[in-house]
């Protein structure tokens, strides 16, 4: 039974060798673990790091998380955790289409924002400005599956999917074709679904998106993920992804839309202007009571300092449980003689 159920994963990497792309990254050929551990006779190492990301705290918070729209009324808007799995619903079709790892591509996607703050990007820059460093978050994505879960031992996963997940965002792109699929499939997830957001919430309307980019891309969701990903697909190649100059250019405009007509929108954007005032004070009261923070976090505070122990806690924060703990803290209660 052992030799049969051995040959499943071999199998499987046979698979691979001779039907993936010259550019995919072959499982057989990661760059391994930190901590070395026996192959499993059923599952790639990819196979492991995706399964292993899905059954991870981190990974299950994103559901109380913010996308755009902090705390929503209505059980249809975009959280962190649907986010993440459209990203790997797109990123799947691009790289199954390009002949790459999908089982590496779902796993740097699954786990690309496990390090996302509560309250989305008002959250990320409030911890921005708190530690001395900074706070970005696909950094505290990678010390979340490296130090923070499994009780401080983290996820041990492979180097290329610790790479995707650090260079999902800017910067300098990740060493796979897989990993540098994310970074794409991010934009065009991210900003298709903000704009059916943003028209849920009565933010914008479809017809206000101006023609030309809507002649480029598409008037509907589907038609302008369909347009954008077929772009990927037709113009990557060599190692390299990328979408055509004129479909990038009808992109970067519809950016420039949705920043003014939603990112900034006031409206859209009203509650946000109290996440400050909640990071800051729960910081603040962590950094001067770090024997009030869980034990797991204690542990931090003495090896890697109060600040960071404060921020890892934080970070790791729901955006209700967060609202809960400052009332807790901060909000008088009622007294009672019971």
């Amino acid at each position: 039974m052992e030799n049969r159920e051995f040959c499943i994963r071999t199998e499987t990497q046979r698979i691979e060798r001779e039907t993936l792309s010259f550019y995919a990254a072959l499982s057989e050929r990661t760059k391994g673990r930190k901590v070395e551990v026996p192959e499993c006779p059923i599952r790639t190492p990819y196979q492991r790091d995706r399964d292993k990301v899905i059954h991870c705290k981190a990974f299950r918070r994103l559901k109380h998380k913010t996308q755009v729209f902090l705390s929503p009324e209505g059980d249809h808007y975009r959280t962190r955790l649907t986010h993440t799995l459209e990203v790997a619903q797109i990123a799947r079709t691009i790289a199954r289409a390009l002949r790459l790892n999908e089982d590496l591509t779902e796993a740097v996607a699954l786990g690309h924002d496990l390090g996302h703050t509560p309250f989305g990007h008002a959250g990320e820059r409030a911890l921005n400005q708190l530690m001395p460093n900074g706070f970005r978050h696909y950094e505290q994505s990678v010390r979340v599956v490296e130090r923070l879960e499994n009780e401080g031992r983290g996820l041990n996963l492979t180097y290329e999917v610790l790479d995707g997940i650090r260079c999902h965002t800017t910067g300098q792109e990740a060493i796979t074709m897989e990993g540098r699929i994310i970074r794409w499939a991010d934009k065009i997830a991210y900003m298709n679904h903000d704009i059916d957001d943003a028209i849920r919430a009565a933010v914008i309307r479809e017809e206000d998106i101006p023609r030309d980019i809507i002649e480029v891309l598409g008037d509907t969701k589907n038609k302008r993920i369909t347009t954008m990903v077929t772009s990927m697909i037709q113009n990557s190649q060599n190692g390299q992804v990328g979408m055509d100059a004129h479909i990038l250019e009808a992109y970067h405009a519809l950016h420039a839309y949705m920043y003014q007509a939603v990112y900034l929108n006031d409206y859209a954007k009203r509650e946000e202007k109290k996440v400050p005032h909640v990071i800051e004070s729960l910081f603040s009261y962590y950094v001067r009571h770090p024997g009030r923070l869980p034990e797991s976090m204690q542990r931090i505070a003495e090896e890697d300092g109060r600040e960071q122990a404060a921020c890892d806690y934080i970070a790791g924060m729901t955006d209700r449980y967060a609202v809960d703990l400052y009332g807790d803290l901060f909000i008088p209660k009622a007294w009672t003689t019971s």
